[in-house]
């Protein structure tokens, strides 16, 4: 039967309640950008590489190696080393990056190399400027700093980043956003824990030049979630290039191990917390990729091509669950600030219009 006249108004308004009813509305109202500083794509999708677990590639156990990471699969392989990536982010979020199966992940800004790699993931763009690890100040507004200007994240914004140059690439003088990196202190707000951990970190030898360990970082990072309640923050840990570098593949490992444990007590902490619960998405990436084989897996740069392939993973309410992408179009590391913001429903583009689109599949489009 077909209603016409006055009689297909009231039907038409109910229809319009139903689909207005069924559209997504935007749930992140916070993100946590989570990077481990020089993790491979490699052992991201496919886990311990077996000729690396060798006395030759620093591995001072490798029976020992064998059994804590090592598996028949690439799929059991990864779930060994990154189980919160493989059973939570990849059932419920997305990953980007494994160039075997037709998805990648690249850097654009040509060096390969930390500031460069930090700043463009920051700020949406490469910049030549930016062509060492110096200690100079970023004369780009890093996303971070772009949400701290905003009313609705003013003092509201946070980093907790093992390397000490992280002060410079987030601008923290200019930003206003509280950078706490390196050997800083923690503030301690007259709490005797804190204060034990500010004195293990002035007693304790550092595993590289300008780099607190990864615990320290991780630790003063969640008390600040605790305690401050931020809504924008960002975590950024360095053990798994400090230990690549070093040429001591097992401690590569343990680290990525770890990094992945500490994101999942992460997320384990934003879930059971009010405010933060199903209203929190996660962005998780690295600076850079690495080379291949027995000796560029310890290196990276313009030198080594390959370590311009990196890996990107977006967890949240606002994200598709499509797990591991494979044969889609090209993501980049200039995309990681605009999907942040974009996860938020702003637009960082419309402040930086040389930055990158945010990355369309990994949020969802809201009507």
């Amino acid at each position: 039967m077909r209603v016409r006249g006055p009689a297909a108004a009231p039907l038409l308004l109910a229809a319009a309640a139903i689909l207005g009813a069924a559209a997504p509305a935007r749930q992140t109202a916070n993100v946590v950008l989570v990077t481990t500083d020089g993790l491979r794509w490699q052992e991201v999708f496919t886990g311990a590489e077996e000729r690396l677990i060798a006395k030759e590639s620093g591995v001072e156990e490798p029976a020992a190696l064998r059994r804590a990471f090592w598996r028949e699969t690439p799929e059991a392989r990864r779930q060994a080393l990154l189980p919160f990536l493989w059973t939570v982010v990849a059932r419920e979020g997305q990953l980007y990056g494994n160039a075997a199966r037709g998805s990648w992940a690249r850097v654009t800004n040509g060096h390969n190399f930390s500031y460069p790699g930090y700043n463009e993931l920051l700020s949406g763009a490469a910049d030549p400027r930016i062509d060492s690890n110096d200690k100079r100040a970023n004369p780009n507004v890093t996303v971070l700093e772009w949400l701290n200007g905003r009313e609705a994240y003013r003092g509201r914004v946070a980093a907790f980043c093992s390397w000490d140059v992280f002060p410079f690439i987030i601008n923290r003088e200019r930003s206003g956003v509280v950078v706490n990196a390196g050997w800083d202190p923690v503030p301690d707000r007259g709490r005797s824990d804190l204060a034990m951990l500010n004195r293990l970190l002035a007693d304790t030898t550092p595993a590289a030049d300008g780099v607190r360990h990864d615990s320290f970082t991780f630790a003063a990072g969640l008390e600040h979630l605790r305690a401050e309640r931020p809504r924008v923050m960002y975590l950024g840990l360095g053990e798994t290039d400090d230990w690549a570098h070093a040429g001591r593949y097992d401690r590569y490992l343990e680290s990525a191990h770890r990094f992945d444990r500490f994101v999942g007590q992460l997320w384990e902490e934003l879930q059971r917390t009010e405010g933060y619960r199903g209203r929190t998405s996660l962005v998780i990436t690295t600076d850079h990729g690495r080379g291949d084989g027995p000796e560029d897996w310890k290196s990276h740069g313009a030198k080594i091509p390959a370590s311009q392939n990196i890996w990107i993973a977006v967890l949240g309410p606002d994200t598709p669950a499509s797990g591991e992408r494979t044969n889609v179009d090209a993501v980049t590391q200039a995309q990681v600030a605009p999907t942040v913001a974009a996860l938020l429903g702003e637009s960082y583009r419309a402040a930086a219009p040389g930055a990158a689109a945010p990355i369309a599949g990994a949020v969802k489009e809201v009507r």
